[in-house]
């Protein structure tokens, strides 16, 4: 029995020892597998810190929808092979492992009975990391390492198949590391899972689809949706970069990885996009063409920023051809367009959905172009004549699925044809159709002919398969060669999914419009999108959503702008804010408070406006002048860590005032808002409101600004501070009117734009609060509305602060 024993020590000896030589070793990372391919090592090079959560392998396939995990694998030091066995399914695999320095690449170069695998699985490696967990990028971080997975081609998705469509999902989880103070959110959204969190700590995961047989899966809203067969290199080739380094080396690391292995590298003003200052630009969205774009121009100038955004310069969506009222000579009126703005120093970009195809566009009409992207097919039961309203088809599974189908559309040869409904039961009918839809002619079909249900949007568009989808990209890069356009945003990226390819079919639209690029567009050009994905973080600068807006800049989707900050810094993404939409009753205080969100964050933003707009405003142009000073405090640099952690609060605000060109005062305010409601009491019953202020700074003037609600006006208008002040303020305020102090000795009213009408002299004394807590009465007469109020906005100016550039 001893006998027995020691060789069964010896035995566990020796395999413990091959496991040993099981290695796969950077400057700083080490992964360590066993003989049957488990990961059974994650750690920086010296061992410190482990972070091995479980042992999954290094790679898996799935064979009838089951993920299988290999029986055994052996390692090739000498050759840089890992070879692994699955048995069960008659499948060997070989895996050639490349060390660089600073990361370490795994590439499936052989794989037998390939046609009975769906997919290939990298991992998932499971770590230990929770604290910060970047989806997007496939990095996870603590303070004390980092762990990367980089997908090294575009067919080796970022993520888990947890979706047969291969879309890239989103999660809600509870958040635990958000950066900002959201009172009314406590869920994160992590957009992908290339790196994602999980109860243990977090996994790191990437993988390959089988394309090479045609598939029906649930996809775009539909239960039934056609993945046509795909010829690309296949699963073999699947290629992923594995790194470990200190958290602020990461950067360091992925820009080795593009450089090395062939990603795409794009830099801005001669440097990676990434890490580029100007990769945070704010810019003006404005309405130009080419009668109108020195104005534009003036405009762009004024405020101090360096690119002009046309938001809707097409006609169609497909060939883009540009609306011919404003861009007389189409792209060639474009290219004028940019040719001034550059003699300006401004750089111009164009706002495009994508692969979303226009019904007015020549690639749906008169004749219908074949590569439209398309839900499934089936086959008329009847032959029909040109006018038929009703047609019978073999089989409703594609077309009456209707939670998303905004065109109801189908194509017959090269006709389309809308319908209202298919019938509840067999015969199967496509009822009280639209012959020759979008200005297609109607026709004659023979029974047996093919009838085909078209993909569509709720924008009231069509989409385009693979083939159509990579053409329409190309379309874009020549168009952005052709004219020198420097700035695009990849909105309705995910129309793209009409290719049945998922992320697949959004990386390839964006790489083929990036790989047609001439040299001095692709290096020097801002890009965004509506979607992140992780192949495509390699070429996007950043990413910007032009959400709608339903209220002024404080109330529009808030916590939505902040939490997008969380999320960008956990993927080592540039800032942005979202677009805004400057009015003509745009405040100088809202403008400052969006200015210091912008520099809390350094982050970018996208202001909706025109000449017009700023011009009835009557500050505009102090509008202007603070955009020009916040960004070029911004942009160099001027704000310590401490001002940006203060100006994060959103309750928070501040203003900039200019001093020299590089230097500025930082002054904070103490805001408190208030609501005097009319009241209805006995003869003689006080109806004023009392509310307690306070003024945490030195003594000084309050400043106030006040408008009515509901259609009210307000009338004998009085203030008192501490039961002995009191201020009458002999105007009427109207619907839409604000009076406002500022300091000095008068008191203005102002229009809904911000016009004043006039103005009252008052004794700044009265005004005076020292610092300290305050009574504050309010009255007035309202007339117009029974729900009548009088907001009140109070603030008080704090000790100014040093800021200056470089």
């Amino acid at each position: 029995m001893n006998l027995r024993y020691f060789y069964m020590v010896m035995m566990v000896l020796a395999v413990s020892c091959t496991q040993q030589k099981n290695e796969l070793i950077t400057n700083d990372f080490t992964i360590a597998f066993d003989q049957m391919g488990k990961i059974t090592k994650l750690a920086n090079a010296t061992e410190n810190y482990a972070h091995l959560a479980d042992d999954n392998a290094l790679m898996a396939i799935r064979v009838a929808n089951e993920l299988i995990y290999p029986s055994s694998v052996n390692w090739d030091e000498s050759a840089g092979i890992v070879s692994l066995s699955f048995p069960s399914q008659q499948v060997e695999a070989t895996i050639k492992v490349e060390h660089k320095e600073s990361y370490i690449t795994l590439e499936l170069t052989s794989l037998t009975n390939r046609d009975k695998v769906e997919l290939v699985l990298w991992g998932p490696f499971q770590t230990t990391i929770k604290e910060t967990v970047g989806e997007t990028v496939g990095v996870v971080r603590d303070k004390q390492f980092a762990i990367g997975i980089q997908a090294l081609n575009p067919r080796t998705l970022g993520g888990y198949p947890s979706r047969e469509d291969d879309s890239t999902p989103s999660y809600n989880i509870f958040a635990t590391t958000s950066l900002v103070d959201i009172s009314d959110s406590l869920n994160i959204l992590y957009r992908g899972h290339t790196g994602l969190p999980q109860d243990y700590g977090s996994s790191l995961q990437a993988y390959t689809r089988n394309r090479s047989k045609e598939r029906v899966v649930p996809s775009m809203n539909h239960e039934y949706y056609t993945a046509p067969a795909y010829d690309d290199e296949g699963m073999i080739g699947s290629k992923i970069a594995l790194f470990g380094c200190a958290p602020d080396k990461v950067l360091d690391v992925i820009e080795d990885i593009e450089l090395a292995e062939g990603l795409p590298h794009p830099m801005l003003n001669g440097k990676w996009a990434k890490r580029a200052t100007d990769a945070t630009s704010a810019y003006l969205i404005q309405g130009f063409n080419e009668q109108n774009i020195d104005e534009a121009i003036e405009l762009t100038k004024k405020a101090g920023l360096k690119y002009l955004y046309q938001g809707g310069p097409f006609q169609n969506w497909g060939r883009f051809d540009l609306h011919e009222k404003g861009f007389p000579n189409n792209w060639a009126s474009m290219q004028a367009c940019v040719e001034k703005a550059e003699a300006a120093g401004l750089k111009v970009g164009a706002h495009t959905l994508s692969n979303f195809i226009t019904t007015n566009d020549p690639y749906v009409t008169p004749v219908p172009d074949k590569r439209l992207a398309r839900v499934g097919v089936s086959t008329l039961a009847k032959a029909i004549s040109a006018t038929d309203k009703d047609i019978e088809i073999a089989d409703p599974k594609f077309f009456n699925q209707m939670k998303n189908n905004s065109l109801h559309a189908v194509m017959i040869g090269n006709e389309l044809v809308r319908y209202e409904r298919v019938s509840e039961k067999a015969p199967w009918i496509l009822l009280n159709c639209e012959r020759g839809a979008f200005d297609t002619q109607a026709s004659t079909h023979t029974k047996g002919i093919e009838i085909a249900k078209l993909a569509d949007h709720g924008y009231k568009t069509f989409l385009t398969n693979t083939e159509l989808s990579l053409e329409v990209s190309a379309r874009l890069a020549k168009l952005y060669n052709e004219t020198g356009l420097k700035q695009i945003s990849f909105d309705g990226l995910e129309g793209n999914q009409s290719t049945g390819m998922g992320a697949y079919g959004e990386v390839l639209f964006v790489k083929n419009w990036y790989d047609n690029l001439q040299p001095e567009i692709k290096n020097d050009y801002i890009m965004d999108a509506s979607r992140p994905g992780h192949y495509f973080w390699h070429m996007f600068t950043r990413m910007n959503w032009g959400e709608p807006w339903y209220a002024g800049f404080r109330e529009s989707q808030t916590s939505y702008r902040l939490l997008n900050q969380d999320y960008f810094r956990r993927n080592f993404i540039p800032c942005m804010l979202g677009w805004f939409s400057m009015r003509d009753n745009t405040s100088l205080e809202d403008i400052d408070w969006m200015l210091a969100r912008s520099a809390a964050f350094d982050a970018g933003y996208a202001l909706v406006t025109s000449a017009g707009l700023v011009n009835k405003n009557g500050f505009g142009d102090e509008i202007l002048e603070k955009i020009k000073q916040w960004e070029k405090a911004r942009m160099g640099k001027a704000f310590s860590a401490d001002q940006k952690k203060r100006m994060e609060d959103i309750k928070a605000e501040f203003a900039l005032q200019t001093i020299s060109d590089n230097e500025w005062k930082l002054i904070p305010y103490h805001v408190q808002r208030f609501e005097h409601k009319l009241k209805i009491r006995q003869p003689g019953e006080p109806v004023w409101s009392q509310f307690e202020m306070n003024n945490p700074h030195t003594e000084q003037p309050m400043g106030f600004i006040l408008q009515t609600t509901n259609g009210a006006t307000a009338v004998d208008l009085f203030l008192e501070i501490d039961d002995y002040k009191k201020i009458d303020l002999p105007v009427r305020i109207q619907p839409g009117q604000y009076l406002k102090y500022d300091g000095g000795n008068k008191v203005v009213l102002y229009d809904n734009s911000w016009n004043a009408i006039s103005s009252v002299k008052v004794d700044p004394a009265k005004f005076a609060l020292g610092k300290g807590s305050h009574k504050l009465k309010v009255d007035c007469k309202f007339s117009g509305s029974e729900q009548a109020s009088l907001k009140l906005e109070l603030k008080t100016a704090g000790q100014p602060e040093a800021v200056k550039a470089g």
